[in-house]
């Protein structure tokens, strides 16, 4: 037993080949996490048609070291225009000249024992164009790329050594929030102006909008300038431009006060384009 505690203790923390690494977005309201292993190219052919290379075009691959590369979605979304519910899964993808296969895989247990796939797990199962480089990464790396400015889509970005390639994500989230909208709102006054700034940003029903708006600014402690900027904008798409210009200097003052400059050039910008209109 002392021999045993000695041999434990006497082992040499050394580097692992592969580091672990992980990369987490939010994209809409769903979290999009992956976990993998970074192998390195260290002067190896990575990628080709011949036994020369690391991994030779058409071959099966658990898509980084170790144990596998995994995606995990907290709520369900589409990948590579797929429904995918909630849940973590392994990246399978088969390389090619010009185009990989992409899997998820339901069980990421099995690793690379793909004598072990089961039909049924297969979630995903589609091309991707591998987006060639003539800039080597060195490092296998993963990103969440190209979140979109509405944040209901973004890519899986791959790269290593000259290969490169995306897989899209897409989510939904309106049901949610609409869902949050009715509920919170019932209990706590706070969320009526959150409610009011998603209709502004969606397009949706002003009017009710500006009903919320007035609700929350209607207790003067909530009169802050950055929630009146959303009342004038409110306003302005309502086109009520005399009560907008009214609110915007409201606001505009406000800033001043406080002497948060990034306010007070919006609202200066926003009191501009209200005059010229």
């Amino acid at each position: 037993m002392t021999l045993f505690l000695l041999n434990a203790q006497a082992q040499i923390n050394l580097p692992a080949a592969s580091s672990a690494a992980s990369v987490t977005t939010k994209v809409g309201l769903t979290e999009v996490s992956i976990v993998y292993f970074r192998p390195k190219m260290k002067g190896r052919k990575i990628f080709g048609s011949d036994k020369s290379a690391l991994l030779e075009y058409g071959s099966m691959w658990r898509t980084g070291a170790n144990s596998g590369t995994k995606i995990t979605l907290s709520t369900q979304a589409k990948i590579g225009g797929v429904e995918v519910p909630a849940g973590t899964y392994l990246i399978i993808t088969t390389p090619g000249e010009s185009q990989f296969n992409f899997m998820l895989y339901g069980d990421p247990s099995i690793g690379s024992n793909f004598s072990k796939i089961e039909e049924n797990k297969i979630l995903v199962n589609i091309k991707v164009d591998n987006l060639k480089s003539s800039n080597m990464v060195e490092t296998l790396t993963f990103q969440i790329s190209d979140l979109s400015e509405d944040n209901t889509q973004a890519n899986i970005h791959f790269q290593w050594a000259d290969a490169s390639w995306k897989v899209p994500i897409e989510v939904t989230f309106d049901e949610i929030v609409m869902a949050e909208i009715a509920d919170k709102t019932k209990v706590d006054l706070s969320n009526y102006m959150a409610a009011a700034s998603y209709y502004l940003e969606t397009g949706k029903d002003l009017n009710q909008a500006l009903s919320w708006a007035k609700l929350f600014l209607a207790v003067e402690n909530n009169r802050k300038y950055y929630y009146l900027k959303r009342l004038a904008e409110i306003q302005a798409g309502l086109g009520m431009k005399k009560e907008a210009i009214k609110t915007t200097k409201e606001a505009l003052e406000k800033s001043k006060v406080a002497g948060d400059n990034a306010y007070i050039k919006s609202n200066e910008a926003f009191m501009k384009e209200l005059k010229s209109k």
